[in-house]
């Protein structure tokens, strides 16, 4: 269960994670031009393209650009992973969900979302075009097997969430992990689940090859809102609130290096994007992920600013089935700061904002 897995991640933390106070604007430190060039380790959960301005900045050298070095490891095994590494102390910085930081919360753990990159779900639900399952009759959903990129991912939650919408037992369907992008969609087009939750370039190339069809879209903000009741912010980057605490140069230079790539991402077409990244962030053909890119899109910020009201969502989701955040009283404003953003872009030159 989903408790169960989390808990295994908590143990790692010991009391070297103790949460401290979230900084102010004055305690996010100097210009990102300063001086601490220490390495910073970030860990990402999987290639989809919910983290691709993350893939933007590493791959354009925004990083070194902005005097830090990185060393990056991607998991590809869902954001859950990247959670377990933050709270172990193997990685500095997490490309993941923001959802986490409200489960951490709940256990009393401070971590904190300090860059937003994308300001929407863009998850989809994903069938045969033999599916059985009809939204507009949840009851049928019963006895399929739902594959998601993991245990105690948004993905996971999504599922949950459309579950306790209509009080379907979670043990009445089968839940398998299997990852995302190509890998995610030959697990449907070989049989193994009935039906996919995942993100693009998945749902992009399940309509590409003919696999199958969209059932639920959430990319769009009125998909979000059909789903959710509101957008439901996802990827950011996030870390244990002692390191904001003793590296707040690093953190507004990631600030900065991915304000950078973002901007990158409204400007330029989706071919573009596609052009400037390393065959290893790329699921399938290039003109194929352009597409699943141009599809996505909407689901970017402009600046990595978090927006307080659209917290809300993924915490009332949270609370319909995981008890530990149903039971705590959550505060959103430790779960979150724009500190980082904003002394980022005030330090930027006026050509780059």
């Amino acid at each position: 269960m989903y408790k169960q897995f989390f808990m295994a991640a908590l143990c790692a933390v010991g009391l070297a994670a103790a949460g401290c106070s979230k900084p102010d604007a004055g305690a996010a430190g100097g210009s990102a031009r300063g001086g601490d060039n220490a390495p910073v380790r970030i860990s990402v959960g999987s290639y989809n393209l919910n983290n691709l301005p993350f893939f933007i900045a590493d791959a354009k050298g925004y990083f070194k650009d902005v005097g830090l070095e990185v060393k990056t490891e991607n998991f590809a095994q869902g954001g859950s992973k990247v959670l377990q590494a933050l709270v172990a102390n193997s990685t500095d910085v997490a490309v993941g969900f923001y959802d986490h930081t409200i489960q951490m919360q709940a256990k009393g753990k401070d971590v904190v979302a300090f860059v937003l990159l994308s300001r929407n779900s863009g998850l989809v639900m994903a069938g045969r075009e033999d599916a059985t399952f009809d939204p507009a009759r949840p009851q049928t959903i019963k006895g399929q097997k739902v594959g998601i990129t993991a245990p105690g991912s948004s993905s996971d939650f999504f599922v949950r969430h459309f579950l306790a919408q209509h009080d379907i037992p979670v043990d009445s369907i089968s839940l398998i992990g299997v990852g995302s992008g190509a890998a995610a969609v030959a697990a449907l087009e070989q049989g193994k689940i009935d039906l996919l939750v995942n993100y693009d370039p998945a749902a992009t190339l399940i309509t590409e090859r003919k696999v199958g069809k969209i059932i639920l879209d959430a990319r769009s903000d009125d998909g979000a809102r059909q789903v959710y009741g509101g957008l439901y912010p996802t990827s950011v980057m996030y870390a244990n609130q002692s390191f904001l605490d003793k590296r707040p140069e690093a953190a507004e230079k990631i600030a900065r290096a991915e304000q950078m790539a973002l901007k990158f991402i409204a400007d330029n077409s989706a071919e573009d994007i596609v052009a400037a990244l390393p065959d290893s962030y790329v699921s399938g053909d290039r003109a194929t992920y352009a597409r699943a890119v141009e599809n996505a899109r909407a689901i970017f910020t402009t600046d990595g600013h978090f927006t307080a009201a659209d917290l809300e969502t993924p915490l009332k989701v949270l609370r319909e089935f995981n008890t530990d955040v149903a039971k705590a009283n959550i505060d959103l404003s430790r779960t979150y700061t724009n500190a980082f953003v904003e002394r980022a872009h005030a330090a930027a030159p006026a050509a780059q904002r």
